[in-house]
């Protein structure tokens, strides 16, 4: 058992990422003309989708880059959605495209996510893309899991062997990050809310990469000492102020028991500040590669 573990802060990492791209897409400007171009689409009012839509689209002017951020509301059609997605996948400024989900619960979201030009799915969600995870050729990965990838790399940076294990089975999450742990030549096992004896599946992993939606489920003497623990869960509960619960407000903790799982593992994602932070920053980097791709096409 460790007395602390590494904490594994998502802050200078997404430093790190967005000020290459920054310096990528100055150079994609210089060379070849091309301003990559983000495209965002949310539908509905939800507050915590407009915030994180917002802090997209501030970032990737940030980075230099060409922001559209489409608002729809709440009772927009399945039609009227799937035409803006075919008028974004022709737009020549538009590199990347991005449907903030969830969508209202009347539209498709399969549906929505097919019509995606593979090119210029950022969010890695399209099947083809997931193919060429699977496979191992050239796409675009989902951002959270690469932003995982790149915070266990740094705590463990020789995986061939390791076992690993993935709490969740998601497209977005779940799946693409198991493949990234068998492409790196980790031993990999994905559990899930069926899978029989969690603790003790989770006391074998070496990684454990918690994406379930459950706050605090996974607790300390799951953990197996030393382990690399990477929590993914964002869950909004009471304040534990009785004064600022009866107001409504809340505290966000993780899948994961953060003070329990600090004491055995070796390193672990605080929640906030870990790998949230991330993500955005790989999106930026996963729109600045389909504008690079798509402009060695031209």
């Amino acid at each position: 058992m460790t007395d602390t573990a590494r904490i594994l802060h998502g802050k200078p990492y997404a430093e790190a990422i967005r000020a290459e791209v920054a310096q990528r897409v100055e150079r994609l400007k210089a060379e070849r003309g091309v301003t990559p171009g983000l495209a965002v689409v949310l539908v509905g009012d939800d507050p915590a989708s407009a915030i994180y839509v917002r802090s997209k689209g501030e970032q990737t002017i940030a980075a230099g880059m060409h922001s559209q951020t489409h608002r729809l509301p709440a009772d927009t059609s399945q039609d009227e959605l799937e035409a803006l997605v075919v008028q974004l996948n022709r737009d020549t400024a538009i590199h990347g495209v991005l449907v903030q989900l969830p969508l209202p619960a009347h539209l498709d979201s399969a549906r929505v996510i097919a019509l995606l030009d593979p090119d210029k799915d950022v969010d890695g969600l399209t099947t083809i893309n997931a193919g060429r995870l699977a496979v191992g050729a050239e796409g675009l990965v989902p951002c959270t899991p690469v932003g995982c990838m790149i915070l266990i790399r740094d705590a463990v940076p020789d995986l061939k062997g390791k076992r690993a294990l993935v709490l969740g089975r998601s497209n977005l999450m779940g799946k693409p990050m198991a493949q990234l742990l068998l492409a790196a030549d980790c031993t990999v096992t994905v559990a899930h809310s069926r899978s029989k004896d969690l603790p003790g599946l989770c006391r074998e992993a070496d990684i454990l990469v918690a994406a379930v939606g459950r706050p605090e489920m996974v607790r300390g003497d799951w953990i197996k000492p030393g382990a690399v623990v990477i929590d993914v869960g964002i869950n909004r509960l009471p304040s534990k102020d009785p004064v600022k619960a009866a107001e409504g407000k809340t505290r966000v903790v993780g899948d994961v028991a953060f003070a329990e799982a600090a004491a055995v593992a070796g390193a672990i994602t605080p929640v906030p500040g870990g790998v949230g932070l991330l993500t955005v920053a790989c999106l930026l980097q996963n729109t600045l590669t389909a504008a690079e791709r798509i402009a060695g096409r031209a």
